[in-house]
C-alpha cells in the first residue's frame, strides 16, 4: 500500500517547494514558467497546450467544440453494442463489450467509464485502447455511453453506470465473467464516476465490486471553486475554470456549493470504509493531485489496500497527450499491472 516510486514513478517530495516557487509568479502562466516543472519527455507539448487555454475559460457557447473535438472516431469493429436496461425508468444505456470469447467462463471483467470532464468524451472512441487492454489481461471490458451533463445532471450518469454494472453481474455466465472478479476504471471524470459507482455499490448491496481503477481522478467539486490550487497545478490542459464548469454542470449548482447532492462527490463523501482495493494514478502538476493524494490517504486511513502512483511532471491527460513517451509508456505498464495483480491476488 502507499506510494509506489521507481520506473520513473516518484512520490510527493518536493511538491510543497514546487508549489511555493510557482506561486509567486504574476499574470498568466507562460512556457517558461511552467516548463521546468513538466517532465522533460512532455516539454514539448507546453506551448502547444498553454496557447490553446489562452482562448478563455469553458462555457456553454464552448461546449459544442469541446465534445466535437473530444468525438474521436467510431467503435472499434470488434466492439459489440448492447443496450442495456436504465434504472428508475432511465432510457437504455449504450454499452460497448470488448473480447468476448465464445465458450469461455470464469474470466475477469472490467468495467470502464470514459473521461471528458462529466460534459464531453464517448466510450465508442476509447474501444480500440480498450480492446488491447482486455487482450493483454484476457478479460472482458464493458465500457459505457452514459449521458452527458449539463443535459442530464447527477444522478443520471451515476445511474447509466449502475445500470452497466448490474447487466455485467446478471449476464455473467452469458458473458463469460466471474462475478467476483469484476473490477471499475475510470480517467478523469471517468475515475470520479467509477469511485461514485463504488461508493453506491457498497451502499445498494447489490452487484461487489473487486477493485478500483482510478487514474487522475475528478473527485471533488470544490477544486478550483472554494478551495484555490497553486500553479502550476493545474496549469496545462484541465484546469480550474475547466473544472468549476464541469462540476456545475454535473451537479446542477455552483461547484463547491456547501451541500451538494449525497454521493456526488466522492471526496465528500462522509466514510470511505468497506471500499474495494484501489489504485489512484496522477501526475504531480495535474488539477487533481491533492484531492487524489487525500482520497488515497482517506482510504488507507480505513485500511482499505490501495496503491498511489504520482507522476513526476505530468500534467493531466498526459499518457494520451503523449503515448510514445517512455513516462506513458511507464504508466500504462503500471496500471495493466495492477489490474493483472488484482484479478489474481487474494486480499
Amino acid at each position: 500500500m502507499g506510494l509506489l516510486a521507481g520506473a520513473g514513478l516518484l512520490s510527493l517530495a518536493g511538491q510543497g517547494k514546487l508549489a511555493e516557487a510557482a506561486t509567486s509568479a504574476a499574470g498568466p502562466a507562460t512556457p517558461a514558467d511552467i516548463t521546468p516543472f513538466v517532465h522533460p519527455e512532455l516539454r514539448f507539448l507546453v506551448p502547444i497546450f498553454l496557447k490553446y487555454q489562452s482562448a478563455g475559460e469553458m462555457t456553454s457557447a464552448a461546449l459544442p467544440g469541446l465534445r466535437k473535438m473530444l468525438g474521436g472516431g467510431p467503435a472499434d469493429p470488434a466492439a459489440r453494442m448492447v443496450r442495456v436496461p436504465g434504472g428508475h425508468g432511465a432510457p437504455d444505456v449504450p454499452v460497448y463489450v470488448l473480447n468476448e470469447r465464445a465458450g469461455a467462463s470464469g474470466r475477469p471483467a472490467i468495467l470502464h467509464i470514459h473521461g471528458g470532464g462529466f460534459i464531453a468524451g464517448n466510450a465508442a472512441s476509447e474501444t480500440g485502447k480498450l480492446l488491447k487492454l482486455a487482450k493483454a489481461l484476457d478479460c472482458v471490458i464493458v465500457t459505457v455511453e452514459y449521458r452527458l451533463s449539463p443535459e442530464t445532471p447527477f444522478p443520471g450518469p451515476l445511474e447509466d453506470c449502475y445500470a452497466a454494472l448490474k447487466w455485467v453481474h446478471g449476464n455473467a455466465s452469458t458473458l463469460g465473467v466471474d462475478t467476483g472478479r469484476i473490477a471499475v476504471m475510470g480517467g478523469s471524470a471517468g475515475g470520479g464516476l467509477a469511485a461514485m459507482l463504488a461508493i453506491a455499490a457498497r451502499d445498494r448491496g447489490e452487484v461487489p465490486i473487486l477493485f478500483q481503477m482510478l487514474i487522475y481522478p475528478m473527485l471533488d467539486d470544490r477544486t478550483g471553486s472554494s478551495r484555490a490550487v497553486p500553479p502550476p497545478m493545474g496549469a496545462i490542459t484541465w484546469n480550474a475554470a475547466a473544472n468549476r464548469f464541469g462540476w456545475s454542470s454535473f451537479l446542477g449548482m455552483q461547484a463547491g456549493s456547501p451541500r451538494p447532492p449525497r454521493g456526488a462527490v466522492p471526496a465528500r463523501v462522509e466514510s470511505l470504509k468497506g471500499l474495494p482495493p484501489t489504485f489512484i494514478g496522477v501526475g504531480s502538476i495535474d488539477l487533481f493531485v491533492q484531492e487524489d493524494v487525500e482520497y488515497a490517504n482517506r482510504l488507507m486511513a480505513e485500511g482499505i489496500p490501495t496503491q498511489l502512483v504520482v507522476v513526476p511532471g505530468a500534467f493531466h491527460g498526459f499518457e494520451g497527450a503523449a503515448p510514445k513517451a517512455g513516462i506513458s509508456q511507464r504508466f500504462e505498464a503500471t496500471v495493466q499491472q495492477a489490474l493483472a495483480d488484482a484479478f489474481t491476488l487474494k486480499w
